[in-house]
């Protein structure tokens, strides 16, 4: 009778155990999903900001000088430009700013080199306005620009049939135009 009441318990014991498990393994992987969720969000917004900051200082000069705020105004690329010297030439590391999309990476190239600034990235659009709000490709016509930026999370312990794409947009005004 001691033996059939020890592999009873024994087999309840290993049901409870087998169960806890489970429920701790789910947890971690619905932990592992929130915080990919968490880290590309903070990421999208991080670089949004970074970048419309920058658009809205672009064609800056404490000078009189004339010069366009938009050195290339393309759908997956921008250079900024700022006269920060107000010398009246655009020639300074950091007076020409360039953001693009490299492979899956958003880098900014302040003229050391395209620096990374978020991973996994799967859109970067810009859309230029005119002062009347209309499309414009022309870098010296642009009063405003449209940022699409869409970032896929990558997190190494999220499953990647879990990975989420957090996507923002949002217009920018040239504040020196």
């Amino acid at each position: 009778m001691q033996l059939g009441d020890l592999l009873v318990s024994i087999a309840v014991t290993g049901l409870v155990l087998g169960g806890a498990c489970l429920l701790l393994q789910q947890g971690e992987q619905a932990y592992a999903i929130g915080a990919a969720r968490v880290e590309t969000q903070q990421g999208v917004r991080l670089a949004l900001e970074r970048l419309a900051a920058e658009i809205r200082g672009a064609g800056y000069t404490p000078g009189s000088a004339a010069f366009p705020a938009l050195g290339v105004a393309e759908p997956t690329r921008l250079t900024i430009q700022h006269d920060l010297d107000g010398d009246g030439a655009i020639d300074r590391r950091g007076e020409q700013i360039t953001w693009l999309l490299r492979g899956s990476t958003l880098r900014r190239d302040a003229g050391g080199g395209a620096q990374p600034v978020l991973e996994g990235v799967r859109v970067l659009r810009f859309t230029y306005l005119d002062a009347a709000g209309q499309f414009t490709t022309s870098p010296e016509a642009v009063r405003s620009v449209v940022i699409s930026l869409a970032a896929v999370s990558r997190y190494a312990r999220a499953p990647a049939a879990s990975r989420v794409t957090t996507t923002v947009t949002t217009e920018v005004r040239l504040r020196n135009r």
